[in-house]
């Protein structure tokens, strides 16, 4: 069966300091797809982070680029295996020079933290309980 990918592009200031922020969440960059105005985060085998110089992004769209530090022009939200795996990748997001975004929500099964990247891009990361999820 064919399994759909998710490429989300973003603009960024700084490449090379975007490349090390997500190589210390454990992602890899993907020499393949990666030069000097843009670079491939691996997140997993379905979702891909594209990390664009602003003059790149600025080929793909004629809108003008969000400062993501002052608009949010998405919320990006990843799962998680537990609630503890919730806690890691925030906890490394934020060693790694994000910052803490919003409040930990906590309804019991359903548990999340978020965190801005170095450009202000908001990623959440949720986990859900599997058991909640069936019904």
């Amino acid at each position: 069966m064919y399994q759909q990918m998710i490429f989300v592009n973003l603009a960024v200031n700084d490449l090379d300091a975007s490349k090390k922020f997500f190589s210390e969440l454990g992602y890899t960059i993907n020499p393949q797809f990666t030069d000097d105005n843009c670079a491939c985060v691996v997140i997993s085998d379905t979702i891909i982070a594209m990390l664009l110089t602003k003059q790149r992004y600025a080929e793909f769209s004629p809108k003008e680029i969000a400062d993501s530090t002052k608009t949010s022009e998405v919320l990006l939200c990843l799962s998680a295996e537990s609630r503890e795996k919730v806690d890691e990748l925030c906890d490394k997001a934020i060693a790694a020079g994000g910052s803490a975004s919003g409040k930990v929500q906590d309804y019991g099964t359903m548990y999340g933290r978020a965190f801005d990247d170095p450009d202000g891009h908001t990623w959440e990361v949720m986990w859900m309980d599997p058991a909640a999820v069936q019904g």
